[in-house]
């Protein structure tokens, strides 16, 4: 795929959606560090139903350690892999506590060094939170990006890699939402959408699905 058609394809996801952001739910920082925690293997519709109740009671880091870990398993149990997912989030937020003065640092070694806090993760908030032109690649940017041609790699890593190599700097701060919500409504896994697709046209896929 050549660059113009990439510059075509998120100039049209900018005129579609021009102020996209995460479909988690979250009022501050901490809010959204402890929901994209959650998040992994699990869908943003799951983690905003447990987290409307569990922010309420524990919106802060001392919050969520004095409700404590049983605590904490009894508003997010809905969620795959809630039992480990509680540790990290009692882990993390006596991190913060002690490390952070209580706030989620804008430090990129800093975030990655929180339990359950991988390099998508740490994008997703640097991104979200603080404005950071990072890009977190999940499956849904995955499978868009290989199946589109648009920045096709190996692996997540590589995928990154390329989407900030060929994305141009105007479009990167939004470019993960823009491309997670077509994966997750239009490029989707068994059957892509593409009667429906704003970028079809653009897009390399050879095995287009229009029925």
């Amino acid at each position: 795929m050549n660059q113009a058609k990439r510059i075509a394809i998120l100039s049209r996801l900018r005129e579609a959606n021009p102020h996209p952001t995460t479909e988690l739910r979250y009022g501050s920082p901490f809010e959204l560090l402890i929901a994209v925690l959650l998040s992994a293997q699990a869908t943003d519709v799951s983690v905003n139903k447990a987290t409307a109740t569990l922010f309420p009671v524990a919106g802060t880091p001392s919050a969520m350690l004095a409700l404590g870990s049983e605590g904490i398993k009894s508003h997010i149990k809905s969620i795959g892999l809630f039992n480990i997912k509680a540790e990290n989030i009692i882990k993390t937020c006596r991190i913060l506590l002690e490390q952070h003065q209580g706030r989620v640092p804008e430090d990129r070694a800093a975030l990655e060094a929180l339990p359950g806090v991988g390099r998508k993760t740490a994008n997703v908030v640097l991104n979200t939170a603080f404005g950071w032109p990072t890009i977190a690649v999940d499956t849904h940017i995955f499978r868009v990006c290989n199946r589109t041609e648009f920045a096709p790699g190996k692996d997540v890593a590589a995928v990154e890699q390329k989407l900030i190599k060929v994305v141009p700097a105007e479009f990167r701060v939004d470019c993960h939402h823009w491309l997670i919500l077509h994966g997750r409504y239009t490029c989707i896994a068994r059957k892509p959408r593409c009667g429906s697709c704003l970028i079809e046209d653009l897009c390399e896929f050879r095995e287009k699905v229009y029925a």
